[in-house]
């Protein structure tokens, strides 16, 4: 049994199909048709809801409502368990709408009106947020919807509008009493006949052991494209958003243990204060209506050659904790990845948590990610260089690359060719160049060409070798003249 608030109602779920979205439950079950559905695939944003969970205060009892936009068609209901799901039909206050939907009706945000309520839920979703926004905190926000006639501007300036200046609406009003009602549900049993939610390592097991072939999940923002683009079906899923040791976040001395199932939304905070290097990697990762349900668990587990975060891991150090109800074991990220898709996990077994050691402070490193759009896409090319350097010589280097072989991989060969060498020397640049030519033999595809993904992997090694000897290095610049308007029409 599923349990949660649709807007304002007690909702239960005791038979589903286990591969039902939530945009195809809202739409064909409820009738609440304001959630459109555009790309089904996570990239549009008019499918967007927003979900509101329970948070405990640090070092107090106090609750409170944790408020998160999400895309609806690559969303399964275990995720809905325990939380308040918001639609666009729930905001506006009897007549009255809500101060999102006022502030755009009044910056003139709406044409055709198609993407209007995705724009609406995620304006909704950081107006809930304690801080006052910014210009780019908005834009970030909105990251996950398009709009195809309106144009940004005036969105963009509605929402900062709303949100510099919000008065208490009607979820304030009653969050206490949302909060007391979700801790009733949460207290309730999980679980439908197909969509299996365990709570504990050993109904995984079980769950695992009975069902031997079920898909495990925990954000489903991969598998329910299987769903959704190539019109596969699933008698039983097996999610593990309701499992505790799963969902935590711990500042170790020595490193971040991140559980598995986390969103990235909720350990973005952590990662940039330990990591700032990743930031242009995490912010590019995806929208934040997908980093609000995606896991670094799932993207590990998918081994897909172009996830994001493996090459990190990788550059990292990352150790990998695994269980399967009885015993666990850890991998090194190094020797997680076998083979396309394949990993080093059991059948029986599971990730926990990802173990990310602390890098020392005069570290070098750099995270690079090259795609053909700058935001919500897949790369063609991402690498990772993490340089100890002392004294001038490189002690050790590891590296991750994304999109040149079947795995996520590493070079082993960067390290010992270049412990020992002078790091601001060109020798130390041509040894690296000459190494990673030679070290993969990547496809061609619709994203790029072998040709460019060799040239990309060499060209970024010299942005990282120049970036950390700017002292004394200069990085070259081309100008190229293009020809003026005049000279063109000349020659035609």
């Amino acid at each position: 049994m599923i349990s949660f608030l649709l807007n304002d109602e007690i909702t239960t779920i005791d038979q589903a199909r286990a591969d039902l979205t939530l945009l195809e439950y809202l739409r064909e079950k409820q009738k609440l048709t304001g959630t459109k559905e555009g790309c089904a695939s996570g990239d549009c944003g008019a499918c967007t809801v927003v979900l509101a969970e329970v948070v405990k205060h640090h070092n107090s009892t106090d609750n409170r409502l944790e408020y998160r936009a999400i895309n609806s068609c690559v969303t399964f209901l275990s995720a809905l368990h325990g939380k308040q799901l918001i639609t666009v039909e729930h905001l506006p206050d009897g007549k009255e709408l809500h101060p999102v939907q006022q502030s755009l009706v009044e910056y003139h945000g709406s044409q055709c009106g198609f993407c209007t309520p995705g724009f609406i839920m995620s304006m909704f979703a950081l107006y809930q947020q304690e801080q006052q926004p910014d210009r780019e905190t908005v834009i970030q926000a909105l990251s996950g919807n398009l709009c195809r006639c309106t144009g940004y501007r005036p969105i963009i300036d509605a929402t900062l509008s709303a949100c510099q200046n919000k008065t208490s609406d009607k979820f304030k009003q009653s969050e206490t009493l949302t909060a007391q009602r979700l801790n009733d549900i949460n207290n309730q049993v999980i679980s439908t006949d197909n969509l299996l939610v365990p709570t504990s390592r050993h109904e995984l097991a079980a769950a695992k052991a009975k069902y031997p072939k079920a898909n495990v999940f925990a954000g489903s923002t991969d598998l329910a494209l299987q769903v959704t683009q190539q019109l596969q079906s699933f008698d039983k899923l097996i999610a593990l958003g309701a499992m505790p040791e799963l969902n935590q976040l711990i500042e170790q001395q020595h490193g971040l243990l991140i559980g598995a199932a986390l969103p990235f939304g909720k350990i973005e905070s952590s990662l940039l204060k330990h990591f700032p290097q990743l930031s242009e990697l995490l912010w590019r990762f995806a929208a934040t209506p997908i980093r609000n349900q995606a896991s670094l668990g799932g993207n590990v587990a998918n081994a897909s050659p172009i996830g994001d975060m493996p090459p990190a891991l990788l550059a990292l150090n990352a150790i990998i904790h695994v269980d399967n109800g009885q015993q666990k074991r850890t991998i090194a990220a190094s020797e997680f990845f076998l083979d396309y898709r394949k990993t080093a996990l059991k059948t029986s077994e599971w990730i926990e948590s990802i173990f990310i050691p602390f890098t020392a402070p005069t570290n070098l490193v750099r995270a690079y990610k090259v795609s053909k759009r700058y935001e919500d896409d897949i790369s063609a090319v991402c690498a990772v260089f993490n340089a100890q350097v002392v004294d001038g010589k490189v002690q050790k280097i590891d590296c991750g690359f994304g999109g040149v072989a079947a795995i996520p991989a590493s070079v082993p060969t960067l390290n010992t060719q270049l412990q020992g060498k002078t790091w601001s020397s060109s020798e130390s640049f041509e040894i690296g160049r000459d190494i990673l030519k030679q070290a993969f033999s990547p496809l061609d595809d619709v994203r790029a060409s072998k040709t460019y993904r060799l040239t990309m992997l060499t060209n970024l090694w010299k942005r990282f070798w120049l970036e950390t000897n700017q002292s004394t290095q200069k990085i070259e610049t081309r100008v190229v003249h293009l020809p003026s308007a005049d000279a063109e029409n000349s020659h035609a």
